[in-house]
């Protein structure tokens, strides 16, 4: 990582750029976060969007949803483009937003029938996706407003999120109290840590929302993308795409990624789990299971470009999605409309409906215990 952020400066050197101009580390630490005004929201909420860069990466991050708004990276020749799919105005996030770049909670991904019981209690949550809850519910945490707080440690420079989410809001016990911080680090790494803690028994599961299309967003499909994933098996779902419990190997099936492949290469194959997901929209449950310390996952590269994304993460799963339900009816940010397969998620997460699946890595929060969960997007070219 450091060899390649050293040819992109020397890259842009000879092209009259100043290291300063692409991000890289220097004595403070990096670009200092700036804040800028972004929009406003129906109520006369104001929205503002926080800007910051290191070791060749930028990152533009919103106060509405904890929105990644834009990122970027460059490619093996030193030319930057925003590899996150996005809007460039707030009125778009708020009304047709499919989470691009958002935070998701209380629980990514979908709770069967939004309902789970806990201690003997049966909680309802907010159903939006069919008879579901998906990503938190009608109102999750990428809807919300958080309050944002710039840092600079040693020669990292990054953003501390804060949101409290009150007891029962979408149907979820307990007063939850989520920090996130966001770190961009001297070697152009992007940190997500995660934490919380409750006074009541729920269930969390934070994950980010980012799509991503390293060739840049609206450039087109990303099925030439190459994926490798650390996984030999995946959770396969029901026709609501919910976990029907099962442990599958992904042997034999187009859920096989231990080798690196295109994201199109199977992605038509007729079988009934694409089927349901019209593409894929699946767990995959890796191969280290849950660690202390963020481990190697899976490793995206966008051959054209030669841009790279490796993922580290704590977490036991890996929810892959292909950017199935992009249908051409928003516009982004530099202009283009988004058509399906223009993008992908990489969503680290522990499993879809645990609460509802015993056999499950268990997603219960108690009171006095600390929610913690870490992952790292490492780029290169």
């Amino acid at each position: 990582m450091e060899t390649s952020r050293r040819t992109v400066i020397a890259a842009a050197a000879a092209a009259g750029l100043t290291a300063a101009t692409v991000g890289t580390a220097h004595a403070t630490g990096g670009r200092k976060p700036v804040k800028s005004l972004f929009g406003k929201l129906a109520d006369g909420t104001k929205i503002y969007s926080w800007s910051l860069a290191n070791g060749g990466t930028k990152l533009k991050v919103l106060t509405y949803g904890g929105i990644v708004q834009s990122l970027e990276i460059p490619d093996r020749h030193g030319k930057y483009k925003n590899v996150s799919l996005g809007f460039d105005n707030i009125d778009d996030y708020v009304a047709s937003s499919p989470y691009f770049g958002a935070l998701i909670g209380r629980y990514g991904n979908r709770i069967g029938k939004g309902q789970f019981a806990l201690d003997g209690k049966r909680y309802q949550l907010s159903v939006n996706d069919g008879a579901n809850s998906l990503h938190g519910g009608a109102k999750g945490f990428d809807k919300r407003v958080w309050d944002i707080e710039p840092f600079t440690k040693g020669s990292d420079v990054g953003l501390y999120l804060y949101y409290t989410s009150v007891d029962g809001e979408m149907g979820y016990p307990g007063t939850l109290k989520v920090k996130v911080t966001y770190t961009l680090t001297k070697a152009g790494d992007w940190r997500i840590d995660y934490e919380a803690t409750t006074d009541k028994a729920t269930v969390v599961n934070l994950t980010s929302h980012v799509y991503w299309n390293l060739a840049g967003e609206g450039s087109g499909s990303i099925y030439d993308h190459e994926l490798k994933i650390a996984a030999a098996r995946y959770t396969p779902v029901d026709s609501g795409l919910i976990p029907t419990g099962e442990l599958a190997k992904v042997s034999g099936t187009p859920f096989d990624f231990r080798r690196t492949k295109t994201v199109g290469e199977d992605i038509r194959v007729a079988h009934q789990q694409l089927l349901y997901g019209k593409g894929i929209d699946h767990n995959w449950a890796l191969d280290k299971g849950i660690t202390a310390k963020p481990e190697h996952i899976a490793t995206l590269k966008d051959p054209s470009s030669g841009r790279t994304l490796k993922m580290a993460t704590t977490e036991p799963g890996l929810q892959f999605y292909s950017g199935n339900f992009l249908d051409g009816t928003l516009v982004g940010t530099g202009g283009a409309i988004y058509r399906q397969g223009d993008a992908l998620c990489l969503e680290t997460q522990h499993f879809p409906d645990s609460p509802n699946q015993p056999s499950f890595p268990s997603t219960v929060l108690r009171p006095g215990r600390t929610y913690r969960s870490t992952t790292v997007h490492s780029f290169g070219a």
